[in-house]
């Protein structure tokens, strides 16, 4: 009985590490910050392909940290992430005025629900 009880522990899900990874990109005048922080999307593809975007033009940097930082001016969460079963909470720093174009983004597109972090000191582009 013992044996039966500890394969069917074996078997269930365990609640997934934090894993995010913070994506600066800079191109063309414009630098861009944000953490990607997983859901329910698994580990290997979060890992190599949700944190490895191919933007044209632009210069990626990729860092992968336990959970993302405070800081964020907005954080899409739950946006739906190529899938239904993926989602991910998409923190996003710089410039808080772009919120007006990735809050509705956030909503209609992606699924999620659109926060603002109590604490926010980013800076409004006019």
């Amino acid at each position: 009985m013992r044996h039966l009880a500890l394969f069917l522990l074996a078997a269930l899900p365990l609640p997934a590490l934090a894993e995010a990874c913070m994506v600066h990109s800079q191109g063309q005048g414009v630098a861009v910050q944000v953490c990607q922080q997983n859901v329910s999307i698994p580990k290997g593809l979060f890992h190599d392909g949700f944190c490895q975007p191919k933007l044209k033009d632009q210069e990626i940097k990729v860092e992968f940290v336990e959970q993302c930082p405070e800081g964020a001016y907005g954080i899409c969460s739950g946006a739906q992430a190529g899938g239904p079963a993926y989602r991910q909470d998409i923190h996003y720093y710089g410039v808080a005025s772009d919120a007006r174009f990735l809050q509705p983004f956030c909503e209609k597109q992606s699924g999620g629900k659109w926060q603002k972090p109590l604490k926010s000191a980013a800076p409004t582009r006019p």
